[in-house]
């Protein structure tokens, strides 16, 4: 694995609402119906898309351009895997000018979650 990547402060700034550290799970965890989840796991059948959102949770915050440095796809390959990942609700963002800082949806995350575990 690369460098570790911290969000600049104005990304982090970007990221305050969008990204904001979620509290203990909430007990009212709205569960993803079959179609959903069903187009959560298409998005999750890429190694490259679950790396991502790897990343993305471990970081917080992100960019794609920290995404770049860190794996060894093109910009616009990255790109099309988050558009993917953000399609399937896994994953929102922020525009700020020419950059887009990317996060983890936590609600969806835990939607999927309780989906899976439904099963």
């Amino acid at each position: 694995m690369g460098p570790a990547i911290t969000p600049s402060v104005a990304t982090r700034d970007l990221l305050d609402e969008c990204c904001a550290v979620p509290g203990p799970p909430s007990r009212d965890v709205e569960v993803a119906d079959d179609e959903q989840l069903a187009a959560m796991a298409k998005a999750l059948g890429n190694p490259m898309r679950v790396r991502i959102l790897r990343l993305l949770i471990q970081r917080e915050a992100c960019v794609t351009g920290e995404l770049v440095v860190e794996l060894p796809l093109a910009q616009s390959t990255i790109s099309e895997h988050v558009r993917i990942l953000r399609e399937a609700g896994l994953v929102k963002g922020e525009i700020e000018g020419p950059r887009t800082s990317y996060c983890v949806d936590r609600s969806r995350l835990a939607s999927l979650r309780t989906a899976i575990d439904s099963l």
